[in-house]
This record gives C-alpha cells, sequence and structure tokens, in this order.
C-alpha cells in the first residue's frame, strides 16, 4: 500500500466520521418542506376547484322570484296592515307542513317555559319537594330533547342532499340551490363557497343534536356529564344561528342588480342556454295538441286491485313507490323523500319511547310512549300533503267529503287509507305522460287510435308480405272487377280462379 492510498483511506474514514458525528440540526428538513408543498398543492386545488365552480355559476341564468320576506317587508313598509297580515296567517296556517310547524313550536315553547321555571324554581311553592321538581325537570328535558332530535332528524336528508348538489354543481343544482339559499334566487359573486359555509354549519347543528339525544338517553341525570351536555347545546344552538347570521350579512343575503348579474356571466353557457330553451319550447308545442285539460285520476280510491304487481309493491313497499313517484312527476329527490317519509312515520316511537326510559314515573313514561306512536301515525301526512301538490300542479279532480274541504279530504285519505292512495298516485301518473309540469296523452294511445281509424296499406309499414308478389295483385284485381256483387269474404271461396284470356290485355310487342 502506497502513501496515495494511505491518505485516501484516511479521508473516507474522516468523511464517514462526519458524517455520523454531524447533528440533525445541520440537515435540511426535508419534512417540514413536503408539508408546506403538500398544503401549498391542496390549497392550489382548492383554489382551482372554486374557480370552476364559479365559472358554473356565472354561466347559468339568474331568475329573480319574490320571497316570504319580500311579502313581509310590503306588510310592514309604512304601516302594520293586519287584515293583509291575518289573511297570509291563514294561507301559511292551510299547509300542512306549517301546521305541523305550529304545533311544534308551541309544544316547545310550553316544555321550554316548564324547564325554565323549575330550573330557576320559580315553581318550588307548587313543587314543593325536590323529587317532584326533579321529575318535572327531566320529563321536560327528554320532551325538549325528543322534538328537537326528530326535527333534525327531518331536515337532515335535505341537507345531505343539498351536499350532493354543492359537490355536484351542475345547472339544474346551480338553480335549485339559489331559490333556497339566495336572496331572490339571483347570482351571487362566490356563491358556492358561501352555500357550503351555510351547509356545514346546518350539518353541524345536526351532529350536535345527535349526540346531545345520545347523552340524554344514555346517561341518567346524576350520571350525565355536564360538560358534553354543555358544549352539545352550545353548538346545536350557535350552529344554525351563525348559518342564519351569515345567509344574511354574506352576499347570499344581499340584494344585486341583476343587470350587472346577467353581464358578469359567461357567454360560454349561452349558446347552450339558448339550445334548451328552443328544446323546451318545441317540446311543449309538439306536445301542445295532447295536452288533457281535463285529466282524472285513474280508478276509485279503493281500486288497488286494478293492478295487481302496483298493489302488492304499495303495500309491502309503501316508502320505495313514494319516492320513486314523487320523483317522476317532478317534486324531488327520490332519496330525499324516502328517508324523510321514513322518519316521519318511525323515528316518533323510537325517540320518545327511548325517552321514556330515564323517567321514574309510571304514567308519564307510558303517555310518552303512546305520543310517539300517534305521531309515527300522524306522519302519514306527509303522504298527504304531497298528494296535495300534485292535485293543484296537475288540476286533478278534489274530493270534497271532508267539510268541503280538499286538502283534508286529501290528508284524510293518506291517514285511514294510505295503499290505496298510493296506488291511486301511481296508476294516474302511468296513465298519463308529465309534460312541462302537465298530464298529456301517451304516444302509444294515440298510434293504437290511429291504426284504428286508418289502416296501414301493405306496404306503408315498411314490412314486406312474403305471400305478396305482383301477379298475385293483379289477380285480385281482376277477380273482383269480374264479380262485384260477390260479397267480400265468401266462406264458399277456398280459392281464387285465374281470370278467362280476353280479359288479358298485352301490349305489342
Amino acid at each position: 500500500m502506497g502513501l496515495d492510498d494511505k491518505i485516501e483511506g484516511s479521508n473516507g474514514s474522516c468523511e464517514e466520521e462526519s458524517r455520523v458525528s454531524c447533528p440533525e440540526s445541520s440537515l435540511p428538513d426535508v419534512s417540514n418542506s413536503t408539508k408546506v408543498l403538500k398544503f401549498g398543492s391542496a390549497s392550489a386545488k382548492f383554489k382551482r376547484m372554486t374557480e370552476e365552480k364559479a365559472e358554473v355559476s356565472r354561466s347559468v341564468n339568474s331568475s329573480s322570484s319574490h320571497n316570504f320576506r319580500e311579502r313581509i317587508s310590503v306588510v310592514f313598509s309604512r304601516k302594520i296592515e293586519w287584515g293583509c297580515l291575518m289573511k297570509m296567517g291563514k294561507e301559511w296556517l292551510r299547509n300542512p307542513f306549517n301546521m305541523a310547524l305550529f304545533l311544534w313550536i308551541f309544544v316547545v315553547a310550553v316544555s321550554g317555559a316548564i324547564l325554565f321555571m323549575v330550573m330557576t324554581g320559580m315553581l318550588n311553592s307548587v313543587l314543593t319537594k325536590k323529587s317532584q321538581r326533579d321529575v318535572w325537570f327531566e320529563v321536560n328535558n327528554q320532551i325538549l330533547n325528543a322534538l328537537f332530535t326528530l326535527m333534525c332528524l327531518y331536515q337532515h336528508p335535505k341537507r345531505i342532499y343539498h351536499l350532493v348538489l354543492l359537490c355536484r354543481w351542475k345547472e339544474d343544482d346551480v338553480t335549485t340551490l339559489r331559490k333556497i339559499y339566495c336572496e331572490k334566487g339571483t347570482y351571487k359573486p362566490n356563491e358556492w363557497n358561501h352555500m357550503m359555509v351555510v351547509v356545514l354549519l346546518l350539518h353541524l347543528n345536526c351532529f350536535a343534536q345527535y349526540g346531545l339525544c345520545g347523552l340524554n338517553l344514555g346517561y341518567r341525570r346524576s350520571e350525565r356529564p355536564a360538560i358534553g351536555v354543555a358544549i352539545c347545546i352550545s353548538v346545536a344552538i350557535a350552529a344554525p344561528a351563525v348559518a342564519g347570521l351569515y345567509t344574511i350579512l354574506s352576499p347570499l343575503g344581499k340584494d344585486y342588480d341583476p343587470q350587472g348579474d346577467e353581464e358578469n356571466q359567461v357567454e360560454v353557457g349561452e349558446e347552450g342556454s339558448v339550445n334548451n330553451r328552443k328544446l323546451s319550447l318545441e317540446r311543449r308545442y309538439s306536445f301542445a295538441s295532447t295536452d288533457v285539460s281535463n285529466p282524472e285520476w285513474s280508478g276509485g280510491v279503493l281500486d288497488i286491485w286494478e293492478d295487481i304487481s302496483l298493489a302488492y309493491l304499495s303495500l309491502f313497499c309503501p316508502f320505495c313507490v313514494f319516492g320513486w313517484n314523487m320523483e317522476r312527476i317532478g317534486f324531488g329527490n327520490m332519496y330525499v323523500h324516502i328517508a324523510t317519509f321514513i322518519l316521519f312515520c318511525l323515528a316518533p316511537f323510537f325517540i320518545f319511547n327511548l325517552a321514556a326510559i330515564n323517567i321514574d314515573n309510571e304514567m308519564i313514561r307510558e303517555g310518552l310512549g303512546y305520543t310517539g306512536i300517534v305521531l309515527c301515525l300522524f306522519g302519514l301526512l306527509y303522504g298527504g300533503f304531497w298528494r296535495i301538490q300534485m292535485r293543484k300542479r296537475f288540476k286533478l279532480p278534489s274530493y270534497n267529503f271532508c267539510c268541503g274541504k280538499p286538502a283534508i279530504a286529501d290528508c284524510t285519505l293518506w291517514l285511514f287509507c294510505c295503499w290505496c292512495s298510493l296506488a291511486q298516485e301511481v296508476r294516474t301518473a302511468n296513465s298519463y305522460e308529465i309534460v312541462e309540469d302537465k298530464f298529456c296523452k301517451r304516444r302509444e294511445e294515440e298510434s293504437k287510435i290511429g291504426e284504428v281509424l286508418v289502416p296501414p296499406l301493405p306496404r306503408e309499414d315498411g314490412v314486406l308480405d312474403p305471400s305478396y308478389s305482383p301477379e298475385k295483385m293483379t289477380t285480385t284485381m281482376a277477380s273482383s272487377s269480374l264479380s262485384p256483387s260477390r260479397p267480400l269474404g265468401d266462406k264458399n271461396d277456398e280459392a281464387l280462379s285465374p281470370p278467362s284470356p280476353p280479359f288479358i290485355h298485352r301490349e305489342a310487342s
């Protein structure tokens, strides 16, 4: 080994020692840089996604609509018009959903007032014993918990559907969400971002209420964690309040110039919208002659066995059939209707019976159980409400056997004969075609009528009879000219005889 080799060996050993002895702080932090890169790429993706959503929203034309807040502002613009306000209140209460909401608000107000008075000691003179106060506190607490949980359960399918529409964000989705979250249903700057914030806050409200419900049902009052209850109550109350304020104070609740909004829309979607309008107009005029001016229900309410397969589907799978029929006639998403209808008919039973577990009073416990059963039965009014909407939109005849009120009659039909009512609605939708929110005759029926009135010629339908030949046609015409007095289709004519030679005229060759 030479001197050079020794020097190289010593240098190599020195380099290895320096690598080992080198502290980690002197090395560059690769992990931090990768995290920054990942965060930067995620923010860039989110920014690009929001730009794409904004481009889609600008390409959708705005359609202004008057909402309930405008009507209230008109009533209170100068002075309170009590007559107009009473009229609006009566119209509002005629809606079955609003009647149920009013009843819900009334029960919540009564239970909340009793709970407040028990907590503050205002009922100590009436409820002298602490055990009595504890029972009243727990009963009203469980009632409020059940009512707010039911409301979240009823609203959550719609909120999930709105989140799906936000993630998908197509032209129809933009229009649907604008009508719900935007002032006057018009275009707003960065509306996708603001709608996403509101929808996520509403979801947070539902999950906080579910957590509070789990604490109230899973623990007795003495064992219930106070911190968990306080957090859930705070989030459940704050989330919808912040969502409402955000909707009002953000661009969603502000009124923009519709002309300016139309100028901001991208010209890329103009051709598509024009084409869509043309197609809708062509479709409308093509079916203009087939519109049914006075549509009828297909059969009576009790004619459920008119269609056997439909009858069994209505009996054993009413929720799915109802949701499918509602989406088919243009009343919203099928899955939202199915989930909401199931919750209306099943959730009160479980919620109220679970709420009665932690109550020591036997009579109150049975009362809550029966209340849940009654609310489950009244959940069938969900079908009655949509039957009213179907009858009004398609101008179907009404039943007036309940005090001459068609709406009450529709709800009664669903309350006492839900399967028969559902089968009648599905049969009626099957017997028509739905075009532009109108019932039209089906093309199959028109074609059958045309076939009966004007039968096609032998080759008009495009199908050639294999037994057809020119010689047979000539023979048939000649025989019919020879014997005009013979009735057609005579049974004695087994075969047609050929004409005699003098009747055959040939051209000179």
